[in-house]
């Protein structure tokens, strides 16, 4: 990388302040980046990181009222314009070559569309239809019925059951299942009976799944993710939930059967919601939220159980001081008994 802060202002549309011609050799992190490097700010809980950090050159926001010893570059929207740098800067992305790798093992009723890709030890099986440019990752497996829109990319060892369907431009990371069994069962006369899961998985167009997540086929009819939404690594989804459009989905999230979700949900880390709740668009819950009953749109939740956030951190004040406030409770008890003992 050899650009200097001119370059990068020119790039990105930004304002420089400082060192025209300071030579910036790589990206980082502003925390940790060496003499040389780009970084950038998008939040000002890392204002004070520019204290201490070695970055030759910073890109924040217009408006970040910050002071730098060394050079800045101002910009709308600094996530946007370092990501601009980052691309100009690092290798292209893999490109897979369209074509068939020998060791694939793919049904002759298999129907594959333009330019796929696909990959080594792939297996393709029954009447299943693979969408134009759609590349196959190394060691996936499509099972009976899949439907596979244009422009996908599985990477390896995704798992597709049978009758999946999948819209276009789809992404799927590294040990994906879609479509297995939903966790169903009765119990008679004391032994667990299998119900049977006799529903698919629909995922709608330009959904990305993060590694090793889980979406379970419904009992009956269809478990959908609805159009644009992005889904963390290690979130189970189970049968029969409905995720609306442009979710957000974050890591070890878990769904229990039958949920709703509306559009531009967004689930944090380890939220985790039992079955059969309707959650409403714009709905956000914060890490580790645990929700047991149906929430309003626009709600922001915090706690187990889920609570408003504001009434959750007016809780977590009091429930710090819970000792204090026992040990008072018992003095005041301890009176009102000598109190009552000598009215008596």
């Amino acid at each position: 990388m050899h650009l200097t802060a001119r370059d990068i202002a020119e790039l990105v549309g930004g304002e420089l302040a400082g060192k025209p011609d300071q030579p910036v050799t790589g990206v980082a992190g502003v925390r940790e980046a060496q003499l040389g490097d780009l970084a950038f700010i998008a939040s000002p809980k890392y204002f004070s990181a520019l204290k201490t950090t070695q970055a030759a050159v910073v890109i924040v926001a217009h408006d970040a009222k910050v002071e730098f010893v060394r050079t800045l570059i101002r910009v709308d929207n600094p996530v946007q314009a370092f990501t601009k740098v980052v691309l100009r800067v690092m290798p292209p992305p893999v490109k897979y070559t369209p074509g068939i790798h020998p060791t694939a093992v793919i049904a002759s009723t298999a129907k594959l569309g333009k330019d796929v890709s696909i990959q080594p030890h792939v297996v393709i099986a029954d009447d299943a239809v693979i969408g134009d440019r759609t590349v196959i990752g190394a060691g996936t497996f499509i099972g009976i019925g899949c439907t596979l829109g244009p422009d996908c990319l599985l990477h390896a060892n995704v798992t597709l059951r049978e009758y999946t369907v999948i819209g276009a431009r789809v992404i799927l990371h590294p040990g994906v299942v879609l479509g297995a069994d939903g966790f169903g069962y009765e119990t008679v006369k004391g032994k667990h009976q299998k119900v049977p899961q006799v529903g698919i998985v629909e995922i709608g167009d330009d959904v990305e799944i993060g590694a090793n997540s889980a979406v379970d086929r419904a009992r009956f009819g269809k478990t959908r993710i609805g159009r644009g939404t992005k889904i963390d690594n290690l979130v189970q989804i189970a049968h029969n939930c409905v995720i609306g459009e442009d979710c957000i989905i974050c890591g070890q999230a878990g769904m229990a059967g039958s949920t709703i979700l509306g559009n531009h949900v967004t689930l944090a880390g380890q939220v985790g919601i039992a079955g059969h709740l309707t959650i409403g668009d714009g709905a956000i819950m914060m890490g580790q939220t645990g929700i047991a009953q149906d929430v309003e749109p626009g709600a922001i939740l915090f706690g187990a159980p889920g609570l408003p956030h504001k009434m959750f951190k007016r809780s977590y004040v009091a429930f710090e001081h819970l000792p204090e406030l026992v040990a008072k409770v018992r003095d005041l008890e301890k009176l009102v008994a000598e109190l009552q003992a000598k009215l008596k």
